[in-house]
């Protein structure tokens, strides 16, 4: 990746995914990070977030080795005031500084905003938050409960469930670098800093997108449906086929359907009145998924992907991490620690910019 962010300083002042992913950006584009952990407590929380498996007597865990790339450690203890003055003559030197504390810590430790343009007033300030007009100490799993992803997550009639990453966080750290950009492009023209503020509340609810819509227009409550999808049909299904491997369709349009009914020979399904239109196939999903499910079971989920891919009809094999880093396709998004080839993890800037 072009080094487009080279001679630019980062002061991050941000613990656990979020904030940190943020940080990795800029790092892995070339610009100064400078990662301030806290002394006292052994640095950043995520650093003992150890799975089964992981050195226990190691220094950090696979996790926070996972949003930590390319940056430069200080440990600082933030009540002392040697430390401080540390810090601050960081912050004068540096174009953006990142912060998740919550407000009270913030002004407690004079690292709110205020405080930090009094050290440094053209400094773009990229402070996220749990919840707007709120002081509460915010997790991902808790947003997913309290924006309506867990409710619709999961297998009907069982347990709501939270996605298997830190969604929200990650859509966080998306967000808050969204805005940083536009105070840094601004910031071209006036030579003026910012607040940028982003909390992990408004970031879910953006997220929500048709589900938010079916409910504010059609009054619909989304609810868990696995991995079905409420506006269309056969989309998120999961079919096994004859070797026990899975595989899932998503079949967006009518004419992906009557290409799916060609390929696996049921032709008939497609003159099928229930059938016929997306609509349709979402009101009778439970008799259709049985009659596709039957027909998949005679070969293998590999070569029915095959045959539907070749008939471009979207569908995927349903993978393990092994099978997904096994891709090589999936090499160019691996990074590796120079000081430890043997310690990956995978880019946060997946996009490729070609110049003229």
């Amino acid at each position: 990746m072009t080094p487009v962010f080279e001679g630019l300083k980062v002061v991050e002042l941000a613990s656990v995914l979020a904030g940190p992913a943020v940080g990795m950006f800029f790092a892995e584009l070339g610009a100064e990070v400078i990662k301030v952990e806290n002394k006292l407590t052994g640095g950043d929380v995520t650093r003992t977030w150890k799975t089964t498996g992981e050195e226990r007597d190691s220094d950090a865990s696979a996790y926070y080795w996972s949003i930590n790339y390319g940056k430069k450690v200080q440990f600082l203890n933030l009540k002392d005031n040697l430390d401080y003055q540390v810090l601050v003559e960081l912050i004068k030197e540096a174009d953006i500084v990142i912060s998740n504390f919550r407000a009270s810590v913030a002004n407690r430790l004079k690292l709110d905003y205020s405080s930090i343009k009094r050290i440094n007033p053209a400094i773009i300030f990229a402070e996220l938050t749990g919840y707007p007009k709120s002081d509460r100490p915010a997790y991902d799993v808790v947003l997913q409960a309290e924006t309506g992803f867990m409710h619709m997550t999961g297998e009907p009639n069982r347990i709501p469930v939270k996605m298997p990453v830190a969604l929200i966080d990650i859509l966080a750290a998306h967000q808050l670098k969204e805005g940083v950009l536009v105070a840094l492009i601004q910031q071209l023209k006036t030579g003026n800093g910012a607040h940028v503020q982003v909390n992990l509340f408004d970031t879910a609810l953006a997220s929500l997108a048709n589900q938010a819509t079916n409910w504010l227009i059609a009054k619909h409550i989304p609810k868990a449906m696995g991995s079905a999808h409420p506006n269309i049909a056969p989309y998120g299904d999961v079919f096994e086929g004859r070797d026990g491997k899975m595989f899932v369709l998503a079949v967006g349009s009518d004419k992906h359907f009557e290409s799916l009914c060609t390929c696996i020979g049921l032709s008939e399904l497609k003159l099928d009145h229930r059938f016929r239109t997306n609509a349709d196939r979402v009101t009778h999903r439970m008799e259709l998924i049985p009659l596709l499910a039957a027909e998949f079971a005679k070969d293998t989920a590999a070569k029915w992907v095959e045959q539907l891919t070749i008939r471009a009809v979207p569908c995927g094999l349903i993978r393990d991490m092994r099978e997904v880093f096994d891709l090589d396709i999936a090499k160019d998004m691996l990074l590796r620690y120079p000081d430890n080839p043997n310690r990956q993890t995978v880019r946060t800037a997946a996009f490729k910019i070609t110049y003229p």
